[in-house]
């Protein structure tokens, strides 16, 4: 039947030749005038319809659940249930696929993935899409080039030097090479010495510090291009039985790739960054792995990387970054005496791409800091800021007195957000739970915050106060209604964190905060929540997984922008989402909105 029919969307972009070929042989064309009923309530359907053209609203009674537009399937779960459970209408003209029943059952027989994609739960959704991306790991690591790696700095010495020298400057810069600049041969050359020309040397015989290193350099450079792939590098090194190369763009000579560099790279990019940030002598050299750390990101969820698992590296990359910036600019009494965190995304190990900065500096009481403390610490916000990471809007920085202080000022601090609660206090509060120390003493950080769970007890009212900012933006957003009001144009964006993030995160922080839970991750809450009986097992499987699901979402947005180098809007366009993500996003926010019904019985929220 028809050739026109699309492929690349979800589920059917997982069938083999053949399973399309059956596809095509079971298809049928049905047209629908606006107003027209498709599906009713308790009948049994014959087809799975696939809309070409048109929207289709879905009804549960008077409520709306979903829109389907073009690319999008219905009805898969009744398929397999026998009996239709909504009303399907068309809101204008449809024309829409009709998929023979019997040709999806052998699809999904045939292919598990298809039938997970197609009708399963949320969490086999992303457990089928999870494998889908892991099997295209090996392929897009094969894109890689070598633009994309931190390459090793390309440092000289003239051809004249003798071979002790070379060995102190070895030492001196840490390297195993050094690039031999021969200004006296006609025409000038470059050449590479390495510790294997060092062998050599001693078998000379003659003294080292009398033998020129030009007559044991190799003039014979082997090279790459930045635009080549890794793969093809690594199989030059291998052809020329060498471990490294000259990276030159043009004639200008970038770096040296080292074989170790390479595989690292293609096992644990992260080793390279990692290695730089600690061997940054100034500000100015944690640039680079800064910048790197984005490019990290993006290779990362190019070949699949769970988001989760990004999001833990890039913590731990950020760490060591806020680290080294803060133990360059900070004398060494002023580091051993402080304690240097980071609160939000951030404290919770969900950040991926860079945002604003959220941090703060405990001080040892009895420290009299003998520095000029307001400028070091206006040094690291706006160094920070030289990295990619914004100042924040509302000063949540070592930059404002008000988020450095000492350890007995701090627990005060948080005594007053407790006992005279605002909302803003509150979302002071919110911020703080958390905190994840970066660079000094962590005891300095966990001893404040366990100024909150002494005035925490028995305290509902303060309890409930704090749940109910997951209502903050509940009103006012209407997102529900808009995520369902496909080709309407009018229909704003749908702010991501408003109608799902926060909620989520927020009502999770409130549950660990009654719990006196020492937890800052969401996912690490959810799960001590869930030891403790105090959550459900299968609702907090659900959270983790919408939790992880909007990350990546949020990161895939992010990506997208980078390259076409724009900044972020925030907000997500549901009409230009694939159909697959369109379905998650129902899925995982219909997660978040029986979440907050559940928090609103638990605190009485609607008793405030």
């Amino acid at each position: 039947m028809p050739n026109a029919f699309n492929f690349s969307v979800s589920p059917f972009d997982c069938l083999s030749g053949d399973e399309r070929r059956l596809v095509r042989d079971s298809l049928d064309i049905a047209y629908f005038r606006e107003g027209e009923v498709i599906l009713e309530p308790g009948v049994q359907p014959a087809h799975l319809f696939i809309v070409i053209k048109g929207f289709v609203n879905q009804t549960d009674g008077e409520e709306l659940v979903a829109t389907y537009g073009a690319d999008d399937c219905f009805d898969g779960r009744a398929l397999m249930a026998g009996k239709v459970g909504s009303r399907f209408v068309a809101s204008e003209e449809v024309l829409a696929y009709q998929l023979a029943r019997a040709a999806v059952t052998e699809l999904i027989s045939r292919n598990a993935t298809f039938g997970a994609l197609l009708f399963a739960d949320l969490s086999k959704k992303l457990s089928a899409l999870s494998e889908r991306h892991s099997q295209h790991e090996m392929q897009s690591l094969t894109t890689a080039r070598v633009s994309e790696l931190l390459l090793r700095p390309a440092r000289y010495i003239d051809a004249e030097a003798d071979i002790v020298s070379v060995v102190r400057f070895f030492e001196r810069h840490r390297t195993a090479n050094v690039l031999v600049r021969d200004e006296r041969h006609n025409p000038p050359r470059i050449g590479i010495f390495t510790n294997t020309g060092l062998q050599r040397a001693i078998l000379d015989g003659r003294p080292l510090d009398q033998l020129a290193v030009r007559e044991l350099a190799n003039f014979k450079l082997v090279t790459a291009r930045p635009s080549d792939y890794l793969f093809d590098v690594l199989a030059t090194m291998i052809r020329h039985r060498v471990r490294r190369v000259v990276v030159q763009d043009g004639d200008e000579i970038t770096g040296i790739l080292e074989q170790l560099d390479l595989m690292s790279y293609l096992s644990n990019h992260s080793t390279l960054i990692t290695r730089q940030i600690n061997e940054a002598a100034d500000l100015a050299a944690l640039k680079a792995p800064a910048e790197h750390i984005t490019r990290l990101i993006a290779l990362l969820f190019r070949v699949g990387t769970k988001v989760s698992l990004i999001a833990k590296l890039v913590q731990e990359l950020n760490a060591k970054l806020f680290e080294r910036s803060w133990q360059l600019i900070a004398p060494p009494d002023l580091v051993e005496n402080s304690c240097l965190f980071v609160m939000g995304s951030e404290g919770r190990g969900e950040q991926l791409l860079k945002t604003d900065q959220d941090n703060g500096l405990i001080l040892r009481d009895g420290y009299d800091c003998p520095h000029d403390l307001p400028a070091l610490c206006q040094q690291l916000s706006e160094a920070l800021a030289q990295f990619g990471y914004p100042e924040c809007p509302g000063r949540i920085m070592v930059s404002n007195a008000d988020w450095r202080m000492s350890a007995t000022e701090f627990g005060q601090t948080v005594r007053r957000w407790l006992l005279m609660p605002t909302a803003e206090t509150l979302m002071a509060l919110a911020i703080f739970l958390d905190a994840h120390a970066v660079c000094g003493d962590p005891q300095l950080l966990e001893e404040v915050r366990a100024e909150v769970f002494k005035l925490v007890n028995d305290n509902d009212a303060l309890i409930a106060r704090f749940a109910s900012a997951i209502n903050a933006f509940a009103e006012s957003s209407g997102w529900w209604n808009r995520l369902f009001s496909l080709g309407d144009s009018s229909a704003e964006q749908l702010d991501l964190k408003k109608a799902g993030t926060f909620p989520l995160v927020h009502g999770i922080r409130a549950l660990a905060l009654d719990a006196r839970l020492v937890e800052t991750g969401t996912v690490d809450r959810i799960e001590a929540l869930v030891a403790a009986g105090k959550l459900d097992a299968e609702l907090g499987t659900d959270l983790v997984d919408s939790l992880h699901f909007f990350m990546g979402l949020k990161l895939k947005m992010g990506l997208a922008a980078l390259e076409q180098g724009r900044a972020s809007a925030g907000g997500i366009v549901v009409d230009k989402l694939s159909s697959l993500d369109r379905d998650l996003l129902k899925d995982t926010l219909g997660v978040v909105k029986r979440f907050r019904a559940l928090l609103s019985h638990r605190f009485r929220l609607d008793a405030l």
